[in-house]
């Protein structure tokens, strides 16, 4: 295993990244209300990951242009555009700030809206697929 493995996951990284900005950039946020870039991202990253993973599955996974471009999509983009550590520090700060209630419906709301996000992009796929 060379160096290209790295690579592909460090441009797919570089990208996720960038359209997690412009997404936190296009959406204001108040503080204490609910931290909504974050989520978004990450319900759509979730979605997007669970249609890739049946996708890929479909496909003969062991072909050299598959794993790079698994590589690439998932573990580089997706990974560079969802984040769990600005979900841990937005529930923290709202816990933080008197608003438990509201970090608790955040930290629930996330972890089951990605669930079943990526379980709809895997059935989505294996439905168009057969």
């Amino acid at each position: 295993m060379g160096p290209l493995p790295w690579l592909i996951v460090a441009l797919g990284s570089a990208i996720g990244g960038v359209l997690r900005y412009a997404v936190s950039r296009a959406m204001t946020v108040q503080s204490g209300s609910w931290p909504l870039p974050t989520l978004t991202v990450n319900l759509a990253g979730s979605l997007l990951i669970g249609a890739l993973a049946a996708w890929f599955a479909s496909r003969s996974a062991s072909m050299p242009a598959d794993v790079n471009l698994r590589l690439f999509a998932m573990t580089g983009v997706l990974g560079g555009f969802t984040t769990y550590s600005a979900f841990a520090l937005e529930t923290t700060l709202l816990g933080s700030g008197g608003m438990a209630l509201r970090a608790f419906l955040y930290v629930v709301v996330t972890v089951l809206g990605c669930l079943l996000a990526a379980i709809l992009g895997r059935t989505v796929v294996n439905a168009m697929l057969g």
